[in-house]
């Protein structure tokens, strides 16, 4: 199927989704994860109607922004952010799902300032404690988001997770059930009144409708668009 079909039939399952969840389609951002894509795809995909775009290494974002590939559509940061990178990607993005450590979340701020300008961030958590993935833990994340509302140049925007790989159908829907609680126990804590805490980044190609009954505002669908990608070169990001 073209990249318009793939988009409609996305769009079709969220939409049923969303009203078994008793919630308003609209309320959901499809977030079109266009890492290894080509300019000229992400093009293709912005034409079709994707209206986001999540890049996952720096270096393609930088090359497809120097290229305009995201001419009209909306930029956010999904993939694991080092420090030395943060410069490549603060204020050039609308948003960075993967604050990841305390240490990454001043380096933004601290770029953030030098820009003079409030970077839009989540906070990744590490639901299921998995050593190969990065995250604050659900006992961390309070303190991550108090520290959050103390700094001048951080918009706290929500939530995001990577559950474990899923063998079967609803088998993360408990993960993501545990992340929109955590959410809701950490909403009513933050006093800073720049925060908008309302964004759950949950749910990939293989288990976003069980994402939308837990929730999720914004799903990161990469296969379901483009198809199987092709082997990932080896880029530092």
């Amino acid at each position: 199927m073209s990249i318009s079909e793939q988009l409609n039939k996305v769009w079709a399952q969220v939409a049923q989704a969303a009203v078994k969840a008793g919630r308003d389609p609209a309320e959901i951002t499809v977030v079109a994860a266009t890492k290894t894509q080509s300019s000229e795809t992400i093009r293709s995909a912005i034409a079709a109607g994707v209206k986001v775009c999540g890049e996952n290494r720096v270096q393609e974002l930088t090359a497809h922004l120097e290229e305009g590939a995201y001419d009209e559509a909306e930029v956010h940061f999904i993939g694991h952010l080092q420090t030395n990178k943060v410069k490549y990607v603060v204020g050039r993005v609308a948003l960075i799902h993967s604050v990841s450590s305390e240490k990454l979340l001043l380096a933004i701020d601290k770029q953030a300032g030098k820009l003079g300008i409030v970077q839009d961030i989540l906070l990744e958590v590490n639901l299921a404690g998995e050593a190969n993935k990065f995250g604050f833990t659900c006992g961390e994340t309070p303190d991550m988001a108090a520290l959050c509302a103390q700094l001048n140049h951080i918009s706290l925007r929500g939530l995001m997770c990577i559950p474990p790989a899923a063998q079967h159908s609803g088998e993360n829907l408990y993960f993501f059930q545990k992340l929109h609680q955590l959410a809701v126990d950490i909403r009513p804590k933050i006093e800073d009144n720049r925060v908008k805490f309302t964004i759950l980044s949950m749910g990939m190609s293989g288990d976003y409708e069980d994402a939308i009954l837990a929730g999720a505002t914004h799903i990161r669908v990469g296969t379901a668009l483009f198809g199987p990608r092709a082997p990932i070169p080896e880029i530092k990001n």
